[in-house]
């Protein structure tokens, strides 16, 4: 398909910038001597520099240098031809001397006076040198020598030589164009501007016309040989004429399509037009003012000798005749017709026509005009004046500007610059020109004055005419030509070929400029051109800046007062906006009104009031090119059906629904695994999309998260802009309410908005569509409806898609759902794009609640919102979702009073339902009371009051949910017809009439017959409250409620005692409700009901109670195993932890168990098929018997080798893992069942790297034996050795090319290899110390490398040269890696950092901090948006390219990781390390649902309150969160520190909390609020620890600058301890005060008197760092914790330890005393805690099996509960309850937050039956034991087994029980 868009280039050169230098030099001396015009121009372009600097206020030095350049420059003019008679010279000296002054003026600005005048008297020299002043002017505007035409005050205006403004109309831009696709052969016509710029095109050769645009000759080369099609052409423009001629109406827009089609009509053609025309101006009243200005478009548009002088002879007698019939009508109506008489005229006037009676056809017309002289209405008196001008005209001797008119020939609107344009006007001869223009004042001996109007003295604009007419020359005779109509009708044609320039020049030379009318006329035209869109925005802006320009500048314009008021009037016309909205226009207009504001003196700003008070006139502004009919004529004669007009209907209807929204532009990030602050608009990114090439746009949210708004927003936006001939169709399409949407989904849409078979066949093959599909998720669908729809396929529909989906719908490869396919059937992700809608910002709220009150005016005031959403911190939370904060605002003003204190509240999000569902019931009810009922209605209604119209109205909405999800499966949108659904299940609610009655009260919307809940989230309460109603009769509540705890087996399974309340824990007399939704649909992956049903939970022990009860009776009859597996997964989900569980035989196939605490518990013989155990804790938990077919851990396992892993890579396939081990052979595993299928060995030394080749044929590897092998990836046999490196060789590579490998040694070398021939062919030297890493750019000749010294370089391998040195790193870098697009190099160091280069310039992008020791490897995901990192801190990092925030930290290695990759894939990362082990890590799309309330990253530090009150974390996270004692939920969420919180402390109080972290700051915090009270600053290194002294009055702070910092709090002043030798890492008072002990690493402790501040005492002994220290209650003994891995006992008064406690496997990182004393907690690397006797030193239990390492141990601080709280590496924090009976210790688990790592050590998997061979290995790798059930003895299963696990499950022991304790190592000796 050929696309004409035409641009035509300028004829002139584009002119070179003048050097930037310029500013910094004087003039060098020219090569050879330059033309005094070219010495002009030189200086005039130094003076523009100058003028510059001065105005920006720069060095006056500079511009003193310039000003010296334009002297030199002006200077170099030596001699000119002198001609006083050439206007081309007289230009030429005006020029000079307007130079000469402005740069008199600069100098004089700059205080050199003597040097401005000197300047000044060159100016007058070049004035003066001309003979004659007068007669130069004249000259150059054309005035003859006989006659003066203007008054002298007029001659001195013109004298003075207006500079004409550069920065308006800078440049020609020529005609407007459309964008025109040119049709193949035989193809239907889209428009008739198509069908024009066709014939136009025929009309010229290619041989005449040699600028053709390329395919416009393409088109013309192929249709030239096709007589045929151009027949068709040709045959379809006459059908169109005379379809015309049928049209009954003849409208204005049918007359701008046969407007726009005649000039490329044949000539009977035209003429049968024009007589058509004749006729209907005959016929007509002279009202249809269209068929005035068609003919007179006509006309100018005919070709020479289509017109004959008898057709305008014809016209002016018809017009004469029919306006002396035409009675005096509305001023409007007159200036109407006489505008449309004028632009006949015009035409005429274009026209050469000889032999017309001038006498009879120019009196009556003359009479009519001069009439009109009577009017009060300028506009009126302008426009007669015009016409008779024009009339004066026609016919007549050629002038100037008619015979341009000729040249130039017809007009083919909107596509003019498809061929050649003709010579336009030429200005120097027009102006001239106009000086003929002299008739009838030859001889006049007086000096016509003009009238000039005081700012001060004028009326209303409209009430104006005679003084206006008055300013045209009262007693003037009217039967005489003016220079002003000639000026006027030239500009007319330099706009129409977009000659702006030239336009400008005319205006501002035209001998004529002062004249009224030709101002006038002028600002007509400006007005004119920025009102019409075919122009580009430059030009309308300067149009619109000309006019202010003529308002402001009275010296060039003098101070007409009519002419300010209609320039006044225009800018008013254009600041309205149109139907379609804001216009370009609209806004420049207004800034052009608001600069104008303060113009001129006080007279004058009245004036501009006035005006502006009285408003716009009523005479709009004409539009160029009128919007075509719809249908067309064009589609008429092809018989296309009326679309347009639906269309238009339909945009209508859509935008009518938009009135009064409460509307916030949401923000997105890029994707699910984006980081919430890397963020965009959304709007934003989707009108890039609408610009772009993509064909789907997919939108992720959660429930209410703005989805559906945003989709109503976004088409509501289109609608506005649509243009019916270029742009898209917006579709609004919810996806629920359409049958089957998987196929013909346009076509039903279409049908629903009544498009009839015909206008849908017609827009499916002629039109495109923009779908905006809302609901993918609640149509349940799982279809690629962009693949299923087969849009964009041959003779489908053109289309592209934006639909949005919840974000917990989707599963791990949710992107195969949406991402299209091209024409050749294959999937194209470069045609997909998605986004994620993220929670409401703090702004975002502010803003909502702010418009919401604007708009809605509650009973609240903004005040009163503001208060109850600070001071609740639930519900902060909960306003972030735009539908929760909706309802929120309202509801709450019937909940809270705004007036209390709230800082207790707590709200939740099942409870603002509850309210809102309530409030709107009642509003519902009184909404029917008012109506007129009728009487049986109304004692209906009076039945349902008095039984309770609200709760008859909840019980309606709850049924009517279960329906839809029992009939329906959950699809939201109900159809109902009375005939077609008689006597089906929707006759129960929407026949009866007491039904109809509720639900019309009910939150439910209808749409024809469709019906539906104001929101899905409402429909999923309606079915939550279904399964369990708190305000139900029938659920008795528990007398006293049981606050739930997460842990305790009392309290959440076996119902004991607990706070007195004791309940039955055997199984339940009467069985469960069997009609409950819970037992015929699995809800476990409906997460929006899940989370209702979870708060039930937290909120109803009663409910509890019933979930658990069917998870009982489930051990007794399958018909219970859905809704046991719905019930768990609540219970699980609300924090409910089944530690040591009775849960034998339990059926929960399917259920969601991920994140859950299931140790001990006991699931022998369970059903637990595809059940998710994702970071379950299933430790010591029983497994045996159970079913666990297609069951998901959500990990795999670990691969174990002998050695140390170096290096790990995947082949290009992902099918297979190469793993380089320090014993020198190399692994290879498969990766579909994690196999090791061969060993290759060869190399003497470590391997440090091996990679496969691009084509997956060779592996490389290199070694510390110095050498580089290749081997074949197939057969392990070696292929070449390479030998010439003289040291370790540290990396390969190999080259996108794929023929290289690169190799990089300690030899400080790069080689590069032939791997085919193992030679050497090239050597890169340039570091200066070992390299140790080396990359390929992919598809570029850049390679990177990186080297202990310090530094990253980029190479070009072609040259063997390094192109840029990158310096930032602080100490070695160890690896190095390219993005996929080879953009950016990422390169890891030794200083703990990652860095982001740009690779074409080499400046850092982002440097990415967390890792706490060398990060040893990097690489890049396969899409680009993430990177992978392994440090010797045993973690791999994932972090977020865009914001540099870490994503997620996976631990599990012990030691250095020294290697990660990606798998080609992206799913997963293979990391190896000094473990001995490759860790197998999943990080696929849609892991799980479930989202904690925990720490994302490592947790620093625990602390417990000194009272009642939460537990408090400090974590990697940048947060501080309080959990609640009993139950472990998040209470609250403290936000401020810039990086990692590293320690906290509670105040003596608990009121306050401490914290200090890496971004070297100490920060006080009150505990009730969460807000921040003081900010300490001071330290210059990290705060390591942070304590409060007894007192409270203090804070101590230990940090990496080696100082202890005491902060007084009341004071507000701060002291240092100097004394350690390096960082120091804790800090602790004494429990009186008096001392502070601190540790450091430089492996003591030290003592400090708080009073003095001198060290009292060094301790020393630790072998390596101290890291923890901790006094005892008498405050004589002090413990601390080393790397070492001991902890030590110190009798302060002795100096020395007492103890030395050793046990720990690893450093110990954490130490802490018992509130009583006796016990001593410590918590190490090793991943365990052990219990200490204080006195003795003997340990008393060790807590193992904790999956992540310990960093913080924390004990209650009370005496009536003795706990211990621990602090994980994986973001966890765990409370364990410490029991201790007859001298012996235990632990059980109370609660843990959810940490996300999967925990099954102890747990037994004997005879378990269904799992796979890589769920085997996981189980046993984490510590399970057992033999799980093979497939080769499933069939030979015992039956005794059978046997008794039947047995056992009909005992009564088969009931939940609890455990006593979790399993602990006995205590060592």
């Amino acid at each position: 398909m050929n696309m004409c868009v035409a641009t035509v280039p300028h004829n002139m050169k584009k002119k070179s910038h003048w050097p930037q230098m310029l500013s910094r030099c004087t003039v060098p001396a020219p090569k050879k001597a330059l033309s005094s015009q070219q010495a002009l121009r030189l200086g005039n372009m130094y003076l523009e520099h100058a003028t510059r600097t001065v105005n920006n206020k720069e060095d006056d030095d500079i511009t003193l240098v310039l000003c010296h350049n334009v002297e030199v420059a002006l200077s170099r003019v030596k001699s000119v031809k002198k001609n006083a008679e050439d206007a081309v010279y007289q230009t030429f000296l005006d020029e000079m001397n307007a130079a000469y002054l402005a740069l008199s003026k600069l100098l004089e600005r700059l205080g050199y006076q003597v040097q401005s005048q000197a300047f000044r008297n060159k100016a007058d020299k070049w004035r003066r040198s001309t003979n004659d002043p007068v007669r130069h002017r004249r000259a150059l505007f054309g005035f003859g020598s006989s006659t003066q035409l203007i008054s002298p005050g007029v001659i001195r205006t013109v004298r003075d030589a207006p500079v004409i403004p550069q920065n308006i109309f800078p440049k020609n831009v020529g005609p407007p164009t459309l964008n025109i696709k040119l049709p193949e052969p035989d193809e239907r016509l889209a428009s008739t501007p198509q069908l024009v710029c066709c014939l136009g095109l025929l009309q010229t050769t290619l041989t005449s016309d040699d600028k053709l645009e390329p395919a416009a000759r393409k088109w013309l080369e192929v249709i030239e040989k096709d007589p045929d099609e151009q027949d068709r052409l040709r045959l379809m423009a006459q059908e169109v004429v005379r379809t015309y001629k049928r049209d009954e109406f003849k409208d204005a827009k049918a007359v701008a399509e046969v407007v726009y089609l005649a000039p490329v009509l044949g000539k009977d053609a035209f003429r049968d037009l024009l007589n058509e025309f004749h006729t209907g101006i005959k016929q007509s009243d002279l009202t249809m003012f269209h068929q005035l200005e068609g003919i007179a478009h006509l006309i100018q548009g005919a070709d020479k000798g289509f017109l004959e002088a008898d057709d305008l002879v014809k016209l002016l007698d018809l017009l004469s005749r029919r306006l002396k019939e035409t009675h005096w009508q509305s001023s409007q109506h007159m200036h109407h017709l006489t505008l449309a008489v004028s632009q006949v005229l015009d035409a005429m006037a274009d026209t050469n026509v000889t032999d017309i009676d001038r006498k009879r056809l120019h009196d009556p017309l003359s009479r009519y005009l001069k009439e009109l002289k009577k009017s009060h209405d300028p506009y009126l008196v302008y426009q007669a004046e015009y016409a008779f001008q024009a009339l004066l005209c026609v016919p007549d001797d050629e002038t100037k500007w008619q015979s341009a008119m000729r040249r130039s020939g017809k007009v083919i609107q909107g596509v003019s610059r498809l061929v050649s344009a003709a010579k336009g006007l030429d200005l120097n001869k027009f102006i001239e020109g106009l000086g003929e223009i002299q008739e009838g004042l030859a001889g006049a001996s007086k000096v016509v004055e003009i009238t000039m109007t005081a700012y001060d003295k004028v009326t209303k604009l409209i009430e104006s005419g005679q003084g206006f007419l008055d300013s045209l020359k009262e007693g003037f005779s009217y039967d005489q030509k003016r220079k002003w109509y000639s000026a006027l009708r030239g500009a007319d044609i330099l706009i129409r070929d977009g000659e702006f320039v030239a336009f400008k020049e005319l205006v501002y030379k035209a001998p004529c400029r002062l004249d009224l009318a030709f101002q006038w006329g002028v600002c007509q035209r400006l007005g004119e051109i920025a009102v019409n869109q075919t122009w580009d925005l430059d030009t309308r802006r300067d149009a619109i800046a000309f006019l202010g320009e003529i308002y402001k500048d009275d010296a060039v314009w003098g101070q007409q007062a009519r002419i300010k008021q209609r320039i006044l009037d225009i800018l008013m016309q254009l600041a309205v906006p149109s139907e379609s909205g804001l216009k370009l226009h609209t806004t420049a207009a207004e800034a052009q009104l608001q600069k104008l504001k303060e113009n001129g003196e006080t007279k004058k700003r009245a004036l501009y009031e006035d005006c502006l008070q009285n408003g716009p006139g009523s005479y709009p502004l004409k539009v160029a090119l009128q919007e075509l009919a719809s249908p067309s004529l064009l589609d008429r004669v092809q018989s296309i059906p009326d679309v347009d007009t639906n269309i238009r209907m339909l945009r209508t209807q859509r935008i009518k629904g938009r009135v009064n929204t409460v509307y916030i532009s949401p923000l997105a990030k890029p994707s699910l695994q984006s980081a919430d602050d890397n963020q965009f608009e959304l709007m934003v990114k989707v009108k890039e999309f609408l610009g772009g090439e993509k064909k789907v746009f997919l939108l992720l949210g959660d429930s209410g998260a703005g989805k559906s708004t945003f989709s109503r927003e976004l088409e509501n936006h289109l609608w506005q802009s649509y243009k019916a001939e270029t742009g898209e169709i917006p579709i609004h399409i919810n996806l629920p309410s359409i049958d089957k949407p998987e196929h013909d989904l346009i076509a039903k849409q279409l049908r629903k908005a009544d498009f009839t078979e015909p206008q849908i066949r017609e827009m499916k093959q002629h039109r495109k569509i923009l779908l905006i599909c809302d609901g993918y998720d609640e149509s349940q669908q799982t279809h690629n409806l962009y693949v299923s729809n087969q849009l964009n396929q041959p003779g489908e529909w053109t289309a592209r898609m934006i639909i949005s989906c919840r974000t917990e719908y989707l599963g791990a490869d949710y992107q195969d759902r949406f991402i299209p396919v091209d024409h050749n059937q294959k999937s194209n992700p470069l045609l997909f794009q998605e986004a994620v809608i993220i929670p409401f910002s703090r702004d975002q709220v502010q803003k909502y609640v702010e418009k919401y009150v604007a708009v809605n005016r509650p009973v609240w005031r903004l005040e009163d919102y503001k208060r109850v959403l600070d001071s609740i911190p639930t519900l902060k939370e909960l306003v972030r979702n735009p539908f929760l904060m909706a309802l929120s605002l309202e509801v709450l003003p019937h909940m809270v009073d705004p007036g209390q204190d709230l800082s207790a509240a707590h709200i939740t999000r099942v409870g603002l339902y509850d309210h809102f569902v309530k409030q709107w019931l009642e509003r519902g009810k009184r909404r029917i009371a008012e109506k007129d009922l009728t009487p049986q209605a109304r004692t209906i209604f009076d039945r349902l009051s008095d039984e309770g119209f609200s709760q008859n109205g909840i019980d309606f909405m709850k049924r009517l949910a279960v329906a839809i999800y029992k009939e329906q499966r959950g699809r939201p949108v109900v159809e109902y017809s009375q005939h077609m659904d008689e006597g089906s299940w929707k006759d129960a609610f929407f026949l009866r009439k007491d039904k109809q009655l509720l639900r019309e009260a009910c939150p439910l919307t209808r749409n024809g017959n469709q019906h539906r809940f104001i929101h899905r989230s409402v429909l999923e309460y309606g079915l939550a409250r279904f399964v369990f109603d708190p305000f139900d009769r029938r659920n008795i509540r528990v007398s006293e409620p049981v606050k739930i705890r997460r842990g305790s087996v009392s309290s959440t399974l076996s119902f004991e005692s607990q706070d007195g309340i004791e309940y039955d824990a055997s199984v339940p007399e009467k069985e469960p409700d069997i009609h409950s939704p819970l037992v015929w649909r699995s809800f476990v992956n409906d997460y929006s009901l899940i989370e209702f049903l979870e708060e039930r939970v937290k909120q109803e022990p009663l409910f509890k109670k019933q979930l658990l009860d069917y998870i009982e009776y489930s051990k007794k009859d399958d018909k219970w195993r859905k809704a046991a597996a719905n019930a768990i997964t609540v219970l699980v989900r609300a924090g409910v932890q089944f530690v040591g569980a009775d849960l034998k035989g339990i059926r929960i196939p399917g259920a969601d168990l991920s994140y859950g605490v299931f140790d001990s518990a006991h699931l022998q013989g369970a059903d637990l098929r595809k059940v998710n155990f994702r970071g379950s804790w299933l430790r010591q938990t029983d497994l045996s018997g159970a079913q666990m077919t297609g069951a998901r851990f959500g990990e795999l396992p670990f691969l174990t080798e002998d050695n140390v892993v170096r290096s790990c890579a995947f082949s290009p396939d992902g099918k297979s893992l190469a793993v380089g081990l320090e014993n020198g052979d190399i692994s290879v595993y498969t990766t579909s069942n994690w196999e090791r299928v061969r060993t290759w060995t060869g190399h003497t030394g470590l391997i440090w790297c091996v990679v496969y080749s691009l084509t997956g044929d060779q592996i490389a590897s290199c070694s510390s034996d110095t050498t580089v092998h290749l081997w074949d990836s197939e057969t392990g046999s070696l292929q070449h050795a390479l030998t010439d490196h003289t040291d370790w060789v540290r990396c390969v590579a190999y080259h996108s090319q794929g023929d290289l490998v690169l190799s990089a040694s300690d030899d400080w070398t790069i080689r590069l290899w032939n791997k085919d021939t193992g030679e050497c062919s090239q050597i890169l030297s340039g570091h200066t110390h070992e390299v140790r890493c080396i990359a390929c750019a992919p598809n570029s000749q850049q390679i990177a490398s990186g080297s202990l010294d310090r530094t990253v370089r980029l190479w070009n391998i072609e040259t063997g040269n390094s192109t840029h040195t990158l310096i930032g790193h602080a100490n070695a870098v160890w690896a190095i890696g390219y993005s996929p697009r080879g953009d950016q190099v990422a390169s890891a160091s030794e200083d703990h950092t990652i860095r982001l280069w740009r690779a074409d310039n080499g400046e850092c992008s982002l440097v990415l901090s967390g890792h706490m020791s060398d990060v040893y490897s990097v690489a890049f995901s396969p899409k680009g948006d993430q990177l992978a990192s392994g440090s010797v801190d045993a973690t791999v990092r994932l972090w977020d390219i865009e914001t540099g925030h870490c994503r997620q930290s996976l631990t599990g290695h012990n030691n250095t990781v020294f290697s990660v990759m990606y798998s080609p894939d992206g799913n997963r990362i293979a990391s190896g390390g000094f473990d001995n082990t490759v860790r197998l890590w999943d990080v696929s799309a849609g892991v799980t649902r479930f989202v904690s309330s925990g720490h994302n990253m490592r947790v620093n530090s625990v602390k417990c309150p000194p009272r009642d009150g939460p537990i408090a974390s400090g974590s990697d996270d940048k947060t501080i969160r309080l959990w609640d004692v009993e139950t472990g939920e998040c209470r609250r969420i403290m936000s401020g520190h810039e990086n990692s919180i590293f320690s906290i402390a509670f105040s003596a109080r608990g009121d306050q909390i401490a914290s200090g972290g890496s971004d070297r700051t100490v920060r006080l915090w009150d505990v009730k609020t969460g807000k921040c009270l003081r900010i300490f600053s001071g330290h210059d290194g990290w705060v390591e620890c942070v304590v409060f002294s007894p007192q409270g009055n203090r804070i101590a702070s230990a940090s990496d600058d080696r100082t202890v910092t005491l902060w007084d709090l009341e004071a507000r002043r701060h002291r240092n301890l100097r004394g350690h030798t390096d960082r120091v890492l804790s800090v602790v008072y004494s429990p009186d005060g008096s001392r502070i002990a601190t540790c450091s690493m430089d492996k003591s402790v030290r003592l400090w008197d708080t009073a003095t501040k001198e060290c009292l005492q060094i301790l020393v002994g630790h072998s390596d760092w101290v890291r923890d220290i901790a006094f005892s209650l008498q405050g004589d003994e002090l413990a601390s914790a080393g790397y070492d891995k001991t902890i030590r006992l110190w009798k302060v008064a002795e100096q020395k330890s007492r103890l030395i406690l050793e046990g720990h496997e690893d450093r110990v990182r954490s130490i802490a005393y018992s509130h009583r004393g006796d016990l001593l907690a410590s918590g190490s690397w090793d991943k365990t805690v052990r219990l200490w006797d204080a006195a003795s030193g003997g340990c008393r239990l060790v807590i193992n099996n904790i999956p992540s390492v310990i960093n913080s141990v924390a004990w209650s601080a009370t005496s009536d509960a003795t706990f211990l709280v621990t602090g994980s590496g994986d973001g966890s924090v765990l409370k364990w309850e410490v029991l201790t009976e007859g001298g012996q210790c235990s632990v059980r688990l109370d609660w843990n937050t959810t940490n996300g790592t999967l925990a099954v050590t102890g747990a037994s998997i004997q005879d378990v039956q269904g799992l796979n061979g890589i769920n085997r290995r996981l189980l046993r790798q984490r510590g399970a034991t057992g033999e799980p059930e093979s497939q080769f003895r499933a069939s030979g299963k015992k039956v005794s087994t059978m046997v008794a696990v039947v047995n056992e499950l009909k005992q009564p022991s088969g009931k939940m029980t609890p455990s006593t304790s979790l399993a602990v190592d006995p205590p060592e000796s």
